[in-house]
């Protein structure tokens, strides 16, 4: 099969769909992988590294699409990149579609198989290709946050793990997944006071026994959250609801109630985001200030860290990657439901039924997109 991987052109993603190494084990089975000229130059792998790994250098994006049956990205394609798919083309990337009916649009409009890494599934409910960068951005939100906090960056001027005589940082996190695990082992370690609300009480007993004592746990309300967002320093969403848009848990009324200076980072913001003040920023742009409240809304927080990001995403990804590329997308799908599952768009059709929901349109199941 002939691969292609494009430079990330979203604005402040250094990330790419394929590492030198992943390259080497589709090119050592015979598969064609073109990797566009400086996609690499993020993580410090220049043309020279793939090429040592067997892959063709493609001058543009364009060479690289128009080669290509299947597609390997990071983030979902940008309004410049549409015009360069053809009908049939196997898309492998992050595609968060149910915020974003323009993009379900696109690619419902190009006759392209869209498979979403965010949707992939894997045993007991687990979501393998989102978690890798769910435990990154996990951990920097924590870091953003406390960053925020600073004076400087418009925070209220609190150290987040104080010091002796002066109290901790109050830390909230909305949601026990991965995300929500990483940002509290991260928030403990740097010794803030740190409390985890979530709707699960075995999820919730579970942190318990992996945190202790020091981490106070909380079965999720409405009154819950009103009362421990109230009295937050830092708040950070991390819920989420797999392929679905994620729901607004911290309106802007309880955004009144905070201290000014106080901060929420929306890990959710991929999925629309669970504050009602959210809207996604960049990098470069990454804060706000609406209500009193800084706001750390960035929809790519693991593109800061493309090198550690790329490696781990790879790690995960690389298995699926063979099997569409050994088996062709069809069978490979076929063979085996996670993968399936992955499926949001198949030549026309809209295969992922949270989407739908989302956008409040039609779906079909992938298994009759595919018969």
């Amino acid at each position: 099969m002939r691969i292609g991987v494009p430079r990330e052109i979203k604005e402040d993603e250094y990330r790419v769909g394929l590492t030198p190494t992943s390259v080497r084990e589709l090119t050592a089975r015979g598969h064609e992988v073109v990797v566009e000229t400086g996609a690499g130059a993020g993580i410090g792998m220049d043309d020279g590294h793939y090429r040592r790994a067997g892959a063709a250098i493609g001058p543009d994006a364009a060479a690289v699409w128009n080669a290509a049956d299947l597609i390997v990205k990071v983030k979902e394609p940008q309004a410049v990149e549409f015009p360069l798919m053809h009908p049939g083309q196997v898309l492998f990337t992050y595609l968060h579609l149910a915020p974003d009916p323009g993009q379900t649009r696109e690619l419902l409009a190009a006759d392209v198989v869209g498979i979403a890494y965010e949707t992939v599934t894997g045993p007991n409910s687990t979501l393998p290709l989102l978690s890798p960068m769910s435990e990154v951005a996990g951990r920097m939100a924590v870091q953003a946050g406390a960053h925020c906090l600073e004076r400087e960056a418009g925070g209220c001027g609190i150290l987040l793990g104080g010091v002796p005589g002066v109290k901790a940082a109050n830390v909230v996190v909305i949601g026990g997944g991965v995300v929500g695990t990483n940002a509290i082992r991260v928030a403990m370690g740097m010794e803030a006071q740190v409390t985890v609300i979530d709707r699960s009480l075995p999820r919730l007993k579970e942190l318990d026994f992996q945190f202790g004592g020091r981490l106070n746990t909380i079965y999720s309300t409405v009154g819950a959250i009103e009362q421990y967002v109230a009295d937050a320093d830092l708040v950070i969403g991390a819920v989420l609801l797999p392929g679905a848009e994620a729901p607004k848990l911290v309106t802007r009324a309880m955004l009144r109630e905070m201290r000014a200076g106080s901060v929420l980072v929306d890990v959710a913001i991929d999925q629309g985001g669970c504050f009602e003040t959210s809207r996604p920023t960049t990098h470069s742009s990454p804060t706000y200030v609406e209500e009193r409240v800084v706001h750390y809304c960035v929809a790519n927080m693991p593109g800061a860290v493309p090198r550690t990001s790329t490696f781990a995403l790879n790690n995960a990804t690389l298995p699926y990657t063979m099997a569409l590329a050994n088996k062709g997308y069809r069978q490979a799908l076929l063979d085996d439901p996670h993968l399936l599952a992955g499926l949001n768009v198949h030549r026309g059709s809209l295969t992922c039924e949270a989407v739908a929901d989302a956008q409040h349109v039609a779906s079909t199941t992938p298994q009759r997109a595919l018969a």
